[in-house]
């Protein structure tokens, strides 16, 4: 099949065009190249997924491009199968800093992608949705009929997102299935994210820095099986025109995960407490039994097991990875 994913160059949307490569797929990945995190990141994505498609004999080209730029889309879109769609401004402080960009990616972005889809004859768009369109809980954990109030612009934007594939679903037939990622983690995840951070301070000798008091929880969700759920989409139409939530069902409060990484590298440290940060949500945790009927989704790797790996893999890669190794 040929396969198009935008954003491709992120740690999502990397890690799935690596996926699909290694089932000899043809994959082209679309991707500004946004500096919101350091470049040499992506790149190590973008080589990653190189690799595998050699090694699979399957083709892969990276397109330098935005979402924005609709004649392009229509191009791209006109020569694939199946489209995943993870192109996004991410960050909720960065979508409180700059709405109106993350407005422009996120929405007017995938506006422009479904209006290219629905163009063409494609077996499926696979769009990246988030927790955060949940916002504050009125039960836990979330199922899909959760109300949905936002807290953040990003959060809004990805409501959005997914509420457009639905109803280009709906209104033109075009199959359309939108995930809400629950905390994604794992090799090559963005680096300010706190699980990273929290990682990198530990191996420097650092104590970990926890905003607020810790008492928030997250669902965390192992980047194989995030992956494992999108390649399944490429031929599976069991949830086409449904929104599913996809996380691992194992929540952790910051405070704890903080000393789970700590007592992993280095149990001597005392950790520290700042202000917390505008726009977080308080608790996510994720009701997947949607996934799992239709889709037969089941997380597979728990939070303890996920940090484990990851710091594993940190330590092997601290040259290239480490913002602290590499700004020395």
């Amino acid at each position: 099949m040929n396969v198009l994913v935008t954003g491709g160059a992120g740690f999502i949307g990397g890690h799935i065009a690596e996926g699909v490569a290694s089932g000899g797929h043809d994959v082209t990945v679309l991707d500004n190249l946004e500096p919101y995190y350091d470049l040499g990141i992506k790149e190590h994505n973008v080589d990653a997924a190189k690799s595998v498609a050699k090694s699979a004999d399957s083709s892969y080209e990276f397109v330098e491009g935005s979402v924005t730029d609709q004649s392009l889309l229509d191009d791209l879109v006109a020569d694939a199968d199946v489209v995943y769609h993870q192109a996004a401004q991410a960050g909720v402080r960065k979508s409180v800093e700059e709405p109106a960009k993350v407005n422009a990616y996120n929405v007017d972005g995938t506006v422009n992608l479904l209006e290219a889809a629905r163009n063409h004859d494609l077996e499926r768009v696979v769009v990246a949705s988030s927790s955060s369109v949940y916002g504050k809980p009125e039960y836990l954990p979330y199922d899909e009929d959760h109300p949905t109030n936002p807290v953040s612009p990003y959060g809004v934007s990805k409501l959005a997102t997914e509420q457009y594939a639905r109803v280009y679903s709906e209104i033109y037939g075009l199959p359309t299935v939108s995930l809400r990622y629950f905390t994604v983690y794992g090799p090559r995840m963005r680096p300010n994210m706190a699980m990273t951070n929290f990682v990198s301070r530990c191996l420097h000798g650092e104590p970990p820095v926890i905003y607020g008091d810790g008492s928030k929880t997250r669902d965390f969700t192992y980047i194989e099986d995030i992956v494992g759920v999108n390649e399944q989409l490429l031929t599976d139409d069991s949830a086409d025109g449904e929104i599913l939530n996809v996380g691992s069902t194992d929540t952790i409060d910051v405070l704890t995960l903080a000393e789970v990484i700590r007592d992993e590298i280095d149990p001597s440290l005392e950790l520290e407490f700042s202000d917390p940060r505008e726009g977080d949500a308080e608790h996510t945790h994720a009701d997947i039994s949607k996934a799992n009927e239709l889709l037969g989704y089941k997380p597979s790797v728990d939070i303890r097991q996920g940090v484990a790996k990851f710091i594993d893999w940190y330590q092997e890669n601290r040259e290239w990875y480490d913002p602290l190794v590499r700004s020395s």
